[in-house]
C-alpha cells in the first residue's frame, strides 16, 4: 500500500512537471474565432494577409523596437518554411532587444514623468535597467508587479532610502520618486496601469462616468499612506511608516482606511505591510481587473488600440468592443502563469495580426472591427533605433547622447494610430546633423557600402537602400524612376544621387510608421 502511494505521488509529480506548456496557436485560433464572428455580424470584409516584408518589419518594430537588418530581410523573404512567421515571433522574443524594448514601453507607462519632467529623466536609465532584467528572465507579470509595489523602503525616517544612487543601476524606486512619493499619485498610477481604471478622476469628486467615488480613491491611497519623502525635490530620500494605515484627504476631513477597489476589506496578516496586502490583491488570479487590464494593454501595443480603448479607461460608459474575447484572453493569460511572452506568441500568430494595413473596403474603416492592421506611428525610441539600424550610426546610449536629444524632440504624443509630427520635428529630421551625416558618403556606413561595393548595378544599389530603410524591395515603378534619376547624372555623381535617394527614404512617412 505504501509503495502504491509513493508510486502514485511520483506519477502525479511527474505529470505536473511534464505538463504541456500553454498552446499559443490554440489561443490564436480562439482569438480569430471571436474576431471572425464579430466581422460577420458587422458585415465587415477583412483584409488579406500582409506580404512577408510588411509582416517582418511590423514584427521587428513591435517586439524589438527597431526595423530588421538587411540580412534579416533577405533571409526571411527567401525562407520557404510555411511556419516561418510563428518561428520569427518566437525567435524575436528570445532576443535581448525584446527585453530592452519592453522595458522602454513599460517605463513609459509606469513613469511617464521620466519623459515629461526634465529633472526626472535621470531616473529612466536605472528604471529601464530594472525592467530589462525582469523581461530578460521572463519574470511572470504578477511577480514583476508585486516586486514593484513592495519595493524595499527604509522604515527609519532618520535613515531613509535614497531615491537614486547611481543612475544606471537597476532601481525600481523611480516609480515612487517621480510621483513625489505621494500616496494619491501612487494610488492613481497603480489603479490605472495595473487595473485599467482612471480612478484619479474621483480624487476630488465622484467619477463623472464610472461608478468610482471619492472615498474609493482615497481607500486606494491609504495603502500608501505611510510612504513619504524626507525632504523636497524629486531626488529626496524616501521612507515608510508601517504604523500608518489611514489617510486624511484634506483639512477637516475624516480619516479614510484602506479598502480594495472591489470594496472588500483587506485581511492583513501579522507583519504584512499595507503595500504587500495591496500587491497580493492586485495580482491575484481571481482579481476582476488585473488580467483584463494587462491583456488589453498588450493588445493595444500590437494592434494600435485596445479592446477597451483608451486602454487604461475601463468604465461603465466605455464598453469593450469584444467582451467575450477580452474575458477569454484574460483567463488564458492568468492560466499561463501571467506569461507575457505566451500572450505575444498567440497574438503574433493570429490572422488579425498578419493582415495587411492597406484599405480595400469601406467596412474596414471602423478600427473596432480589427478588419485590417492599424498604421501606427513609431515611438521616439523606435524611430531613433531604426535610424541607427538603417544608417549604421554608432554611439553610446549614455546621458547627453544624440539618442537622448532625439528622444526629447520626438516624443510621440496622442494615440499611436494618430501620429503627429510637428514642424520642428519634421525640420529636425530632414535638416538635422544626424540625417545629413547619415546620408553623406564620408560618415554613412550604409551609403558607403551601397556606393562602393564592386560589381553592383545601379538597380542593385538602389534596392540595397530600400531594403535597409523600408525593409522591402522597391516596386518596378519606383526602381525605374530612381535608376533613371541616378544614371542621368553620370558615374561621377553616383554618391551624391544615392545620398539623395537615401535622404528621401529616411524622411518618408513609410519609414516613420509601422504598417
Amino acid at each position: 500500500m505504501r509503495v502504491l502511494l509513493v508510486t502514485t505521488g511520483l506519477l502525479a509529480f511527474a505529470s505536473s512537471v511534464l505538463a504541456a506548456p500553454p498552446d499559443a496557436q490554440r489561443l490564436a485560433d480562439r482569438i480569430d474565432a471571436h474576431l471572425d464572428a464579430h466581422l460577420k455580424a458587422a458585415n465587415a470584409t477583412p483584409q488579406s494577409q500582409a506580404d512577408d516584408a510588411e509582416f517582418l518589419r511590423r514584427a521587428y518594430l513591435d517586439i524589438t523596437g527597431r526595423i530588421p537588418a538587411t540580412r534579416d530581410v533577405y533571409e526571411f523573404l527567401a525562407d520557404t518554411d510555411p511556419n516561418k512567421r510563428g518561428k520569427l515571433i518566437d525567435d524575436l522574443l528570445d532576443t535581448p532587444r525584446y527585453a530592452s524594448h519592453s522595458a522602454a514601453i513599460w517605463r513609459a507607462a509606469l513613469a511617464p514623468e521620466t519623459t515629461a519632467i526634465p529633472e526626472a529623466r535621470v531616473f529612466r536609465f536605472g528604471f529601464e535597467a530594472w525592467l530589462r532584467l525582469k523581461f530578460r528572465a521572463n519574470t511572470p507579470y504578477d511577480s514583476l508587479v508585486r516586486e514593484l509595489l513592495t519595493a524595499s523602503l527604509s522604515t527609519d525616517a532618520e535613515n531613509p532610502t535614497p531615491a537614486l544612487r547611481r543612475p544606471e543601476d537597476p532601481n525600481p524606486l523611480a516609480f515612487y520618486a517621480v510621483k513625489e512619493a505621494k500616496p494619491e499619485n501612487l494610488a492613481a498610477a497603480t489603479t490605472r496601469v495595473f487595473l485599467g481604471v482612471q480612478i484619479e478622476c474621483a480624487q476630488c469628486h465622484d467619477h463623472p462616468f464610472g461608478k468610482w467615488t471619492r472615498d474609493q480613491f482615497w481607500n486606494q491611497a491609504a495603502f500608501f499612506a505611510g510612504v513619504g519623502r524626507q525632504g523636497e525635490g524629486v531626488f529626496a530620500p524616501i521612507a515608510e511608516d508601517l504604523t500608518v494605515r489611514q489617510i486624511t484627504p484634506g483639512m477637516g476631513k475624516k480619516p479614510v482606511a484602506a479598502l480594495f477597489l472591489d470594496e472588500k476589506a483587506p485581511v492583513t496578516r501579522r507583519g504584512d505591510t499595507p503595500r504587500l496586502t495591496l500587491a497580493e490583491w492586485v495580482t491575484a488570479k481571481d482579481n476582476p481587473y488585473f488580467a483584463k487590464a494587462t491583456v488589453n494593454r498588450v493588445w493595444g501595443q500590437f494592434f494600435g488600440r485596445g479592446i477597451v480603448d483608451p486602454i487604461d479607461d475601463f468604465n461603465d460608459a466605455n464598453k469593450p468592443s469584444h467582451p467575450e474575447l477580452l474575458d477569454e484572453l484574460a483567463k488564458a493569460f492568468a492560466d499561463s502563469g501571467f506569461d507575457l511572452r505566451f500572450l505575444i506568441r498567440a497574438i503574433g500568430r493570429t490572422k488579425a495580426y498578419n493582415r495587411s494595413s492597406a484599405r480595400t473596403d469601406a467596412s474596414q474603416d471602423d478600427p473596432r472591427h480589427f478588419a485590417r492592421m492599424a498604421v501606427k506611428g513609431l515611438t521616439g525610441e523606435q524611430l531613433f533605433d531604426s535610424l541607427v539600424q538603417a544608417t549604421g550610426y554608432r554611439e553610446g546610449n549614455g546621458r547627453g547622447s544624440t539618442r537622448d536629444q532625439f528622444l526629447s524632440r520626438f516624443a510621440l504624443s496622442g494615440k499611436p494610430t494618430e501620429p503627429e509630427t510637428s514642424i520642428p520635428q519634421a525640420l529636425g529630421l530632414m535638416n538635422g546633423k544626424f540625417i545629413n551625416d547619415a546620408t553623406t558618403l564620408e560618415t554613412s556606413p550604409t551609403l558607403l557600402a551601397s556606393c562602393e561595393t564592386p560589381g553592383l548595378s545601379t538597380a542593385e544599389r538602389v534596392e540595397s537602400l530600400y531594403v535597409a530603410t523600408l525593409g522591402r524591395k522597391p516596386t518596378q515603378k519606383e526602381l525605374d524612376r530612381v535608376v533613371k534619376y541616378i544614371d542621368a547624372a553620370g558615374k561621377d555623381r553616383l554618391p551624391e544621387r544615392l545620398g539623395d535617394v537615401f535622404w528621401v527614404l529616411l524622411n518618408q512617412a513609410e519609414f516613420r510608421l509601422n504598417h
